[in-house]
């Protein structure tokens, strides 16, 4: 036997002994957990064949029962049984080195072999079937199993768009195999009969590349991918009917997919056999290290995260009243200073951890990109390497689902109008894949997500000229080749010589640097002819509380990001001008620059008191440049952003409203809405 201990054998024999005892014919009870442990113990005994071969005999009968969705019956509970009263006497003979019993088990094995071969040769059409999960008995069942198959079928694709990479990837490979037999196995025991059929037949296929029946090949790859996704509109299908309590109406047809599946077994040329030992193949047991970390970790409702996150934020508010309060009223007691202080040490420690608790990574996001990527690039015709890097950067939840679209639209260009032909890149030098990159990574207190591409790259003057056609930009304007590339974010703007169904309509660029201005970020392009383009997106860490600073405007009071100002300086007698037609302009430096009043903006009063020269903030956003005219700069204060109301929602260049310590709300300005203004 293996090196496990002894100790170990017995402690999984008298576990599944303890079920077997509640085990009863017509009944579920036990099932699950006696086919795990009866796996378990096969792993045990690799290196065995004598002891190993009785327990996968029971093993696979029981699986059988899992596949087709029925409770345990008298033929294999009665093989459980038999085997248990044998295995002590067995695994006693084989440490004494004496001859093994004769096992009772696997003569049993031949009842399920007839049936699972019926299984299999079911015609696909009978899979094509409603889904009914059980929503009165097995709803917690059927929640953790939604939460577990999406993770899988994460993962499936993770593995499948890697093995694509390096066929001959064992991990990756195993790894696709445990996903879609946890799939098939619980999808059986829930009765959810689409997802066991279509998961038994990939699992199939994929046991026989595991034991070098068959090779990996691009077909292959695309049918697991489609299988996966099919199993993955199913279990969104599931998670609808766990929200809403409604058992599903619609059929989602699997019975194509699975022919398909079985199709492939035989149309990919197998390579040379090699044998291997009775259960090499199978998963390796878990590792203790593994064991711990998954039990160290718990899911929580994003609801309960969000409502954790606002009471947080109401706390962060609370104590810059008790700090202003402090400060107002001169109360410099040591005991009171000391417990304020100790308060806002303990409130930001809070803040930290339950802003932690909202991050997760981006890679999730990154995969669904690489896949939209290979698959577009066979729609293209054109063949590319897609990269990701830094999938492990985190981000607040919402920025992560608001970024997906975006990147969305950006892959697409790229491998629509970034990279060229095999042909035109052989023309040109250049290897005949093209090269598309993806990475993320931490610089200044923000994430940037950088989207590379080797492709033809922006030419200006191309874009200039479609600008002037459109009418976008005036005959006699001359702009700078930041502000040409800049272009392309205009609305209906398209350099696209024709109508694709990927590209060319001139939506996409607009809608693009919208989303990201929402979510407070920018964009910025790098590009170069013939050598390629980089777009890089700049996001804050969070969306719920900012670092702002605070103005005065007559009576109001206002918040600018601090992430998007340059400085703030008093202007000097002639140093802000006007100009017909332009407005008024600052001079900064020799460089003039739009300014606009907020006093004006707004049409805010003094506060009774002659309006002075003011100060004026340099704002960069959008990449523009632009100065704000206010009355006075009251401090930097971190602000907790209270969404407005539909009515003001979007309009004024408000992002929405902040209670500062004194009470008062303030208004939380949108630089890149004001450089667009200005």
């Amino acid at each position: 036997m293996t090196e496990n201990p002894p100790a170990a054998i017995d402690v999984l024999l008298n576990r599944l002994a303890e079920e077997s005892v509640l085990a009863s014919p017509g009944r579920d009870e036990g099932l699950i957990p006696a086919y795990s442990l009866l796996g378990e113990l096969a792993e045990c005994c690799l290196g065995t064949p004598e002891l190993q071969v009785p327990i996968r005999a029971v093993h696979g009968q029981i699986e059988h029962l899992l596949d087709a969705a029925q409770p345990f019956d008298a033929a294999a509970l009665s093989a459980l049984q038999d085997l248990i009263q044998w295995l002590p006497g067995a695994l006693a003979s084989g440490r004494t080195g004496k001859p093994l019993p004769d096992p009772k088990a696997s003569a049993r094995t031949a009842e399920a072999a007839p049936a699972a071969a019926a299984i299999a040769a079911d015609s696909p059409q009978s899979a094509d079937v409603l889904l009914q999960p059980d929503l009165g008995q097995n709803r917690e069942l059927l929640k953790e199993f939604y939460d577990e198959a999406a993770e899988h079928l994460q993962a499936i694709e993770a593995g499948l768009l890697t093995l694509e990479q390096k066929p001959g990837d064992p991990e990756a490979l195993n790894s696709i195999f445990r996903s879609f037999h946890t799939i098939k196995g619980n999808a059986g025991f829930l009765g959810l009969v689409p997802m066991n059929r279509l998961a038994h037949e990939v699992e199939t296929l994929l046991d026989l590349v595991r034991t070098d029946r068959l090779r990996v090949s691009g077909s292959i790859i695309t049918g697991i991918l489609r299988s996966r996704d099919a199993l993955l509109a199913l279990n969104q299908q599931l998670g609808t009917a766990l929200e809403h309590g409604t058992v599903p109406d619609k059929i989602i047809p699997v019975s194509s997919l699975i022919a398909a599946v079985r199709g492939l077994s035989t149309d990919s040329g197998p390579s040379a056999p090699v044998p291997a030992p009775i259960g090499a193949a199978a998963s390796p047991p878990t590792s203790e290290p593994v064991t711990k970390a998954a039990n160290q970790t718990v899911r929580v409702s994003t609801d309960k995260l969000d409502a954790l996150m606002d009471a947080v934020g109401e706390l962060v508010i609370v104590q810059s009243q008790l700090n202003e309060t402090a400060r107002r009223f001169g109360v410099a007691a040591p005991p009171l200073a000391g417990n304020v202080g100790l308060l806002s040490r303990i409130t930001k420690e809070l803040q930290f951890n339950a802003m932690s608790l909202r991050m997760i990574p981006i890679q999730p996001t990154f995969q669904k990109m690489e896949r939209l990527a290979r698959d577009l690039a066979r729609d293209c015709g054109k063949q590319a390497t897609f990269t990701t890097a830094g999938g492990g950067t985190e981000l607040d939840r919402t920025m992560v689902e608001e970024i997906a679209d975006p990147l969305v639209h950006m892959v697409r260009n790229a491998l629509d109008h970034g990279l060229e032909t095999a042909a035109e890149r052989i023309a040109q030098g250049k290897p005949e894949a093209g090269t598309v990159s993806l990475r993320a990574f931490h610089q200044g207190g923000k994430v940037l997500i950088e989207l590379r591409d080797d492709g033809r790259g922006l030419d200006p003057v191309k874009i200039l000229a479609k600008a002037r056609q459109k009418g976008l930009v005036p005959a006699e304007a001359k702009p700078t080749p930041d502000e040409i590339l800049q272009l392309i974010f205009l609305p209906g703007f398209s350099t696209a010589e024709k109508v694709t169904g990927l590209s060319g309509r001139g939506v996409g660029m607009d809608v693009v640097r919208r989303n990201i201005e929402r979510l407070r970020g920018e964009i910025e392009i790098a590009s170069e002819v013939g050598r390629g383009t980089i777009f890089t997106i700049k996001l804050p860490l969070t969306t719920a509380i900012i670092d702002g600073l605070v103005v005065g405007v007559g009576e109001q009071r206002f918040v600018l990001p601090s992430t998007s100002v340059q400085r703030a300086l008093r202007p000097a007698p002639g140093q802000i001008v006007s100009v017909q037609g332009c407005g008024e302009l600052l001079d900064l430096c020799g460089q003039l620059i739009p300014l606009r009043r907020l006093d004006r903006l707004y049409e805010i009063a003094p506060a009774g008191r002659e309006a002075g020269p003011g100060i004026v903030v340099i704002v960069e956003s959008a990449g523009k440049t632009y100065a704000l005219h206010v009355d006075e700069m009251i401090g930097k204060q971190e602000v907790v952003i209270k969404n407005l109301g539909s009515y003001l929602q979007g309009r004024c260049s408000v992002a929405g409203a902040a209670i500062l310590g004194d009470g008062t709300i303030a208004l939380i300005l949108d630089p890149s809405a004001l450089a667009q203004a200005a």
